[in-house]
């Protein structure tokens, strides 16, 4: 993890006395312990601003502590806000991170790996040497969206979609009925590279990496980041999977589509299955041709590129997390009360969020909601370790090799031959 040294040797040097238990151990235990009257929270995502003051507007009625939301509009460097309040000794006393972000706090942050709410979810980011770092506030999934409406009409069962052969037997049920479908394609899938290399090279390649998968399973990610490489009997696996995409999928948009091209024909209803994840649920709610197209109800299968593969791929998008120099017990109780069933409510069918506690009542009004509730509650879920891919070999990579298979100059073999060299030749650069 990276290290902060823009520190003045002041603060470096009263970090290390209170990390090691110098002179003001005592006094610091006891600051932690005294009762607070207002705690802090940075909040990077200023869409649910009002949502987030209603939470706290209900957490000082609950106990008399009021929470002050620091919000960084959208477009501001939150990590670099958040460094200038770290300088300017006005931390918050809860902060912000995306998964890339911890490494800026190295050994900052408080463990909360003995916190109740740490045992009813798979979500917290957790860190191999500082423990649980990050508390999810909500979650994301990746997996193989489908149009509903649409496969009940080809005859064709999501349940059954449990592997590379049920997969493919789908697609070609549904391409035989396309006309009568009203479908441009079977499946929405871009591998353009230049704008939406982060679909294919990072989100995709994150079902390779882990579908399947225990969420505590690093097998692929450490193979990966052990100098690039595979296993090339599932990356092969895999690769027949992208194959099948690139046969089924919208010729326009294939090779030199668009993001939003992706997702308004499946809002429109001209796509049975798409290639992105749970966050387009906004933007179909949003949409007139998903309102004409009379407002389908949608679904999530796994990446089966093997037998048995029957998880998706959820995380949080980021995480809260405590500063260990802020009021931490005041800021571990409120991460604890929002765990809980009168916050839950709020972060859930107020802000929108899909809560990553599986015990968690509620259901957001987002179309993608309640199948991720669905596979959170029954543990059918792996992890998001390509988020571990060392930097740019993703989007600025392996997105060109999605590129070359979908534009037909590499078959399966050639696929999986390039990639590793790929893999092989960005992390030989570090």
């Amino acid at each position: 993890m990276k290290k902060l040294y823009s520190l003045s040797l002041a603060l470096v040097i009263m970090l290390t006395c209170i990390l090691s238990g110098c002179g003001q151990n005592k006094e610091i235990e006891a600051d932690t312990t005294e009762s607070v009257s207002s705690i802090s929270l940075l909040n990077i995502k200023s869409e649910v601003t009002s949502q987030l003051e209603a939470l706290a507007q209900l957490y000082e009625k609950d106990t008399g502590v009021k929470v002050n939301i620091m919000t960084v509009q959208s477009g501001v460097d939150a990590q670099a806000t958040l460094k200038g309040y770290y300088l300017s000794d006005q931390m918050p006393d809860i902060i912000a991170c995306e998964s890339s972000g911890f490494g800026n706090w190295e050994g900052l942050l408080v463990d909360m790996s003995d916190q109740a709410w740490a045992s009813r979810t798979d979500a917290a980011y957790k860190d191999s040497t500082y423990g649980t770092l990050g508390f999810p506030y909500t979650t994301e999934a990746i997996g193989l969206a489908y149009n509903k409406d649409i496969l009940t009409k080809a005859g064709v069962d999501p349940a059954s979609i449990t592997g590379p052969d049920a997969m493919k037997k789908a697609f070609e049920t549904i391409d035989a009925k396309k006309e009568q479908l009203g479908l441009k394609a079977v499946i929405g899938y871009s591998a353009e590279p230049e704008n939406l290399g982060w679909s294919a090279g990072n989100h995709l390649t994150g079902a390779y990496i882990d579908s399947g998968l225990s969420r505590s399973d690093t097998t692929y990610i450490d193979l990966m980041s052990n100098g690039g490489g595979v296993d090339e009997n599932r990356l092969t696996h895999y690769a027949e999977m992208i194959g099948l995409f690139n046969e089924y999928s919208d010729p326009n948009l294939l090779v030199s589509g668009t993001y939003d091209d992706q997702v308004a024909g499946f809002a429109a209803g001209k796509y049975a299955f798409v290639t992105q994840g749970s966050w387009i649920g906004a933007t179909l709610s949003g949409s007139d041709d998903y309102a004409k197209a009379g407002s389908f109800e949608v679904g999530m299968v796994p990446y089966a590129f093997e037998d048995g593969m029957d998880t998706i791929l959820t995380s949080a998008p980021n995480w809260w997390a405590v500063p260990k120099e802020g009021n931490v017990d005041a800021a571990l109780a409120f991460l604890q009360w929002c765990s809980e069933d009168s916050a839950q409510q709020i972060l859930v069918e107020q802000a929108g969020f899909v809560s990553p506690f599986v015990d968690c009542k509620y259901v957001a009004s987002d179309p993608f909601a309640p199948v991720i509730s669905s596979y959170i509650s029954s543990g059918k879920t792996s992890s998001w370790h390509w988020m571990e891919m060392t930097e740019g070999l993703g989007q600025k990579g392996l997105s060109f090799v999605y590129q070359k298979f979908a534009k037909g100059e590499l078959d399966v073999s050639g696929f999986v031959k390039e990639f590793k060299k790929v893999a092989t030749e960005w992390y030989s650069k570090l």
